[in-house]
């Protein structure tokens, strides 16, 4: 059951990452305006936002290549949920030096920290599933 949540998870969370690098790739100035508190962080940048949305892109591949070829799993999982940490830690830090008011911090949870929360529950699902595996199969080899 732990499986099927962790793989259905992985599929969420690349498709919404997916989607959302889609949308700032083609609508850039809409998601900017769109997006709850961007606006706040400084000036529209077409490059910049479609730069991240090539970013959302890969860590929504990341997540489905996961979902599907569980030899890669872990390294993909991990990867993407490396980006998504250090993205939610530059939201809290940008709490504490003052660029933004402690609402942001509320406010961004939903789609900011909860997908790098999550992404590390999955990817530490992964690694024991990959070590649990591994000793089965050290097992029947002895």
């Amino acid at each position: 059951m732990l499986r099927s949540f962790s793989i259905a998870l992985a599929v969420a969370l690349g498709g919404a990452a997916i989607a959302n690098g889609i949308y700032m790739l083609v609508a850039p100035e809409n998601w900017y305006l769109a997006v709850p508190g961007v606006t706040t962080t400084g000036p529209f940048n077409q490059h910049f936002v479609r730069d991240i949305g090539l970013v959302f892109l890969l860590i929504g591949a990341a997540f489905l290549l996961g979902a599907v070829r569980a030899e890669a799993r872990v390294v993909s999982w991990a990867a993407a949920s490396v980006w998504l940490c250090g993205h939610a830690l530059f939201h809290l830090w940008e709490v504490a030096v003052g660029i933004c008011t402690p609402s942001a911090l509320a406010r961004d949870f939903p789609a900011v920290t909860f997908p790098a929360l999550f992404g590390i529950a999955i990817t530490l699902w992964a690694i024991a599933a990959a070590r649990s595996s591994s000793r089965d199969l050290e097992g029947r080899a002895s």
